[in-house]
């Protein structure tokens, strides 16, 4: 994972910001491949230019690009939050910068999830173009000494070749693309955008979104764990992983025989064994004695394919037998 060593004085982080645009723009055009494809051939469904000017701005204090890029994606969804707030949960003062890790959880503490997005410059600009405010990490210096910055993109302007930032102390900064994707590039083009959970990325792939609510649901409130979860399977309707997580959420907001339906949607689909685990820990709950055992038979014959999940299935073959025979209450999954 990339460390980030922000500079020391805001004004350096200008200066550099600036001597990296003066050395770059001179041999951008050699070897911003992506731009050059771009402009030449647009996407007929990309608009030609798009600004959200009313994305906010906080102007950056010393080291703290992360904590001002956060406050501004988040403002950007309607979450009003000053990036002093941020700044103890993202920022690390041995690094004196912030780690991406720490970037991607902290909207999560605000009901709120951090998607990464696909690594490519029309991706990027897809996202824009549907209303997002992406947050980026670029490398305003050289390679052999790097000079790491969030900012976000708030823009573009295909027929000039521009893209537009809220970076630093600038609040519309106007950076060519060839020069933004040189800067982004030594990154890995590294970015995510902060939507609601009933909302979705317009170019994140399954994975990256799967990880996102995963990572989400351990930290938020049930039902909107759930809302998150259902939103994803509108698009990806086969995920097991999704399914799962959904009844998961389900099961964990208390409401049973939503979280026994999702199960079974999964286990029906997938035949997976801890899909058909989980429905007969959510039957044996509600006291349905005949559901659980048949939903137990299903997993232990999977658990024959998925060796990980025999344990489990045979502590469940075992409840369920004691559970039939009158031995002892039915114990929660």
């Amino acid at each position: 994972m990339t460390r980030l060593r922000p500079a020391r004085r805001r004004w350096l982080v200008r200066a550099g910001a600036l001597g990296a645009v003066s050395l770059l723009s001179a041999c951008a055009s050699l070897t911003a491949k992506q731009t050059r494809a771009l402009l030449a051939h647009p996407p007929s469904d990309l608009p030609a230019r798009v600004e959200w000017a009313q994305v906010p701005f906080f102007p950056q204090d010393i080291n703290q690009c992360g904590p001002a890029a956060l406050a501004t994606a988040l403002g950007a969804v309607g979450v009003p939050i000053a990036p002093e707030v941020l700044g103890t949960a993202v920022f690390v003062p041995a690094r004196e910068g912030s780690l991406q890790i720490e970037m991607l959880a902290a909207p999560r503490r605000h009901g709120h999830i951090a998607t990464r997005i696909r690594p490519d410059l029309i991706s990027l600009l897809r996202e824009v173009a549907a209303g997002q405010a992406p947050v980026v990490l670029l490398n305003l210096g050289l390679s052999i000494q790097p000079l790491w910055h969030y900012a976000v993109v708030v823009g573009y302007d295909l027929p000039a070749g521009q893209i537009l930032l809220r970076s630093g102390t600038v609040k519309r900064e106007v950076m060519p693309l060839s020069t933004f994707e040189h800067t982004w590039t030594r990154s890995s083009q590294w970015a995510f955008v902060v939507l609601p959970p009933d909302r979705l990325p317009a170019q994140a792939d399954e994975a990256a979104v799967t990880e996102a609510r995963v990572a989400f649901e351990r930290v938020a409130p049930a039902p909107l764990a759930a809302q998150a979860y259902r939103t994803a399977l509108q698009r990806w309707p086969d995920s097991l992983l999704l399914g799962l997580g959904l009844g998961n959420a389900l099961y964990a907001a208390g409401a049973l025989a939503d979280a026994e339906a999702a199960y079974a949607q999964v286990a029906r689909r997938h035949d997976s064994a801890p899909a058909w685990h989980n429905l007969a820990r959510v039957r044996l709950e509600r006291r349905d004695l005949s559901g659980a055992r048949a939903a137990t038979d299903a997993a232990v014959r999977r658990a024959q394919h998925e060796p990980n999940w025999r344990d489990a299935v045979e502590v469940l073959r075992r409840d369920v037998e004691r559970a039939t025979a009158g031995e002892g209450a039915a114990p929660r999954p």
